[in-house]
């Protein structure tokens, strides 16, 4: 549904242009191509295409790490035009800290945002707890597995409370089972806060088994 105020994440007739350099002189490359979506209040929305398409570029974009050639993209209503500090980035790598523990990892955008040490502790166990990861802790990111180190980076944004989420391919490198298992625990995640969500991935079935609505 959308929200009262209007979508969360609006992308109005967005065109990305990138110079390019070849042997006879520079080029273009046009990476998108007149792209309109809105993103409404708690809804989970997909972006699926094969590699290469543009979808990671769209959410650099919405994240305000790349500039739109033409067109706008507004969060929560207004434009973005420098890093979107209000929205939460997983990628397809877990960009754990590796001098930080678990718990450490998972506090630490909380700590950005100036909470408590308490309220960090407290938040972060219960996340940590929430993907089954109580007793580790106080392990560091190379004694754990792929798959607990994708659910420490998860949590490590869903934590701080964001009101919207971008999540580019964050189950690629992963093998099937794990990517099941885990497409399953975002789920229960999603249930438990309903953050506005904006999903990129390549696999159909992926894509049919946790969204709302594909693009």
């Amino acid at each position: 549904m959308m929200a009262a105020d209007g979508p969360v994440i609006d992308i109005d007739h967005v065109y990305k242009l990138y110079t390019t350099r070849a042997p006879g002189g520079a080029g273009t490359l046009l990476a998108l191509r007149d792209i309109t979506l809105d993103v409404a209040d708690g809804e989970f929305v997909t972006l699926v295409g094969p590699s290469g398409c543009g979808k990671s570029t769209l959410l650099h974009m919405v994240a305000g790490l790349h500039p739109a050639t033409a067109g706008a993209i507004r969060y929560k209503g207004r434009e973005v035009t420098q890093v979107n500090t209000g929205i939460g980035y997983i990628t397809q790598g877990d960009n754990l800290l590796p001098w930080r523990t678990l718990q450490g990892n998972v506090e630490l955008a909380m700590e950005f945002k100036g909470l408590p040490p308490a309220e960090r502790r407290e938040r972060a166990r219960e996340y940590i707890h929430l993907v089954g990861l109580d007793g580790f802790e106080e392990f560091y990111p190379h004694e754990l597995s792929g798959g607990m180190r994708k659910r420490a980076g998860i949590i490590r944004t869903l934590a701080w409370d964001p009101p919207a989420i971008l999540m580019d391919e964050p189950f690629g490198p992963l093998d099937a089972q794990t990517r099941t298992i885990l497409q399953d625990e975002l789920l229960k995640l999603w249930a438990r806060t309903q953050r506005t969500t904006l999903f990129v991935t390549h696999d159909l079935v992926e894509s049919i088994a946790l969204s709302d609505r594909i693009v």
